[in-house]
């Protein structure tokens, strides 16, 4: 029925109307600290079952193929990509970033935690580190008043160097989170993801352990989105919603030549 390709072809303009939010999103993160791109995944809709594969088309043959007619696609979810951004080299003393899989682990108002891969904290006027927020950083860290110096090794472990004292002191570790399906984390703005059922329980260790990435002091990771790409999804997005737009016009004159003409 000329409706129904009506229909399909709607949700084609559904569909693709959300991969390009999606693709639009990754743009504008593109020089977002630590962002990780989002791709989106599609998904037929339920089959119109005509003629059943198998099923008996006389006394003594079946039906090799069946008949099966679709009735749509839709977005079945949206993908982060987990690939690692470029560094971006900063000196100062406070940014980090983790060279491999893990994640920084912050405490949210309301006491819950958030996980981001933007290591470029500060220190409050209390000493402790803390995100751009005023996030306080988990484990918690307090840099001692007068340091001249901070060094964060790549294990985490951060030393200060303190007026009067020939070595330097260990004042704490940066603790990375690994979660069995990271993909399952929610975002939820501000460069932060939670833990949720899918993602499983976060599992605080030593950088560079176990998978976990290493820490790198002085530097920032870059969004890991590539413009060039973005750019050909994009086009190749409005192609499709094209084309099913055009499809709604053919199915539209289908309709107006029965009604004038029979």
């Amino acid at each position: 029925m000329p409706t129904a390709a009506m229909h399909i072809a709607r949700t084609g303009l559904d569909a693709q109307d959300m991969r390009m939010r999606v693709i639009s999103n990754n743009l504008a993160n593109v020089n977002t600290t630590g962002f990780k791109r989002d791709r989106a995944a599609f998904e037929t809709l339920a089959y119109q079952v005509v003629t059943s594969p198998g099923a008996a088309s006389s006394s003594e043959s079946k039906y090799a193929t069946g008949l099966n007619l679709g009735t749509g696609v839709k977005i079945q979810g949206t993908a982060r990509i987990d690939t690692q951004g470029s560094t971006q080299q900063t000196g100062n003393s406070l940014d980090m970033m983790l060279d491999g899989d893990g994640y920084f682990q912050v405490q949210l108002p309301g006491g819950q935690l958030g996980y981001t891969r933007a290591g470029n904290f500060n220190r409050s006027p209390e000493g402790l580190l803390v995100t751009s927020e005023g996030y306080q950083v988990q484990p918690g860290i307090t840099i001692p008043q007068g340091a001249t110096s901070v060094t964060i090794g790549t294990d985490g472990t951060v030393s200060a160097t303190i007026p009067g004292q020939a070595e330097a002191q260990q004042i704490g570790q940066i603790q990375v989170a690994s979660f069995p399906n990271g993909a399952g984390l929610q975002s939820t703005g501000d460069n932060y993801l939670t833990e949720t059922a899918a993602s499983g329980a976060a599992n605080l260790g030593v950088a560079g352990e176990d998978g976990r990435g290493r820490v790198r002091q002085g530097a920032l990771e870059s969004s890991n989105v590539n413009v060039v790409e973005e750019l050909v999804d994009m086009i190749e997005t409005q192609r499709a919603y094209e084309v099913n737009s055009k499809m709604i016009s053919a199915t539209d004159d289908m309709l107006k030549y029965v009604n004038q003409n029979i």
